[in-house]
């Protein structure tokens, strides 16, 4: 285990969400300035109570041959830095053998980090985060401020803490995946409800692109050659989705790898009244007065169920390999 402080990786995690979503424009600015590694990677944002303020908590899965890694990043409250807790195995089929704790220090308080990976399942798409029968638990000051897993239970058990009286949540995630033709990834748009299976899906001979939900297409592009980047705004479980896309290096390569290519989707739940006021004006201002419901009081209706995660972003790396 290694305890260490790095420099920080953001700062105002809302402020993140809504700059690399702004735009089109912002979306090729991103894909051009990442460069990330070949190997497969989640990160997520969240927000907890931790020694005795409300942090950024960054939680990375990392995967490749050799290892298989969990590193938790804790911000100081500046932001400038981050406390490190990193778990770092040689052989990755151990990773899954063991379950563990590690401990670190934060600004002078005392932070525990749990696990329990010996029964975890992973996805098929070969994704370093597993996705049932498993917990990662951050204690601090008696409390689990952050819990991931669904063997909650085993957790409080284990490490005898109570829960937070607030619960941390999350506000972004980052993955990046790779493939020939297809890419999955997982997300939660809405707190109150469940979690998606997001697909894309290439196809070169056309060419055309599908974007799926839980396997229902809510994007088709077809010309692909010509609308490589673009953004649409969809329901998910009655959840407004603003969705951005850039595949440019898909069809036409990229002068910094001749054995992948990238190409970056953003997927940002919208807030109802804002954006989907600006989609909807023109046609209440063009709709009959006499009796009946506009588009605009429709789709609130249908999400009126919408949680508070609407400041959450997913961002996706697909990597296409030949």
């Amino acid at each position: 285990m290694l305890s260490f402080r790095i420099p920080s990786l953001g700062s105002n995690p809302t402020a993140f969400a809504a700059k690399i979503t702004d735009t089109t424009k912002t979306v090729a600015q991103l894909k051009s300035a990442a460069t990330p590694t070949p190997h497969s990677t989640v990160t997520c944002g969240y927000q907890a109570h931790v020694a005795g303020f409300f942090r950024n908590v960054t939680v990375l899965w990392s995967k490749n041959l050799m290892n298989h890694s969990l590193t938790v990043m804790i911000s100081s409250l500046d932001k400038d830095m981050n406390y490190c807790c990193k778990i770092d195995l040689v052989k990755p089929w151990q990773f899954w053998s063991k379950r563990g704790s590690k401990s670190f220090d934060v600004e002078g308080t005392f932070v525990e980090v749990f696990w329990d990976l010996r029964a975890a399942k992973l996805s098929g798409n070969g994704s370093p985060e597993p996705v049932s029968e498993y917990y990662v638990a951050v204690v601090s000051d008696e409390e689990i401020v952050l819990l991931l897993g669904d063997l909650k239970h085993k957790a409080y058990k284990r490490t005898k803490s109570r829960p937070a009286l607030v619960e941390g949540f999350i506000y972004f995630k980052k993955e990046s995946v790779f493939g020939k033709k297809t890419f999955s990834t997982r997300a939660r748009f809405d707190e109150q409800r469940k979690e998606h299976e997001v697909v894309v899906v290439m196809d070169e001979k056309d060419p055309e692109m599908r974007i799926s939900v839980d396997g229902v297409v809510v994007v088709h592009v077809k010309n692909l050659q010509w609308k490589f980047r673009g953004n649409q705004m969809v329901l998910v479980d009655k959840t407004p989705v603003m969705v951005y896309y850039d595949v440019h290096d898909w069809l036409f390569g990229s002068s910094e790898s001749t054995t992948t290519r990238s190409g970056l989707f953003l997927f940002k739940p919208v807030v109802v009244g804002a954006m989907v006021d600006e989609f909807f004006s023109d046609a209440e201002e063009g709709g009959d007065s006499g009796g009946g419901s506009s588009p605009l009081s429709r789709y609130n209706s249908a999400s009126s169920g919408y949680g508070t995660l609407h400041e959450f972003c997913l961002v996706l790396y697909a990597w296409k390999l030949e």
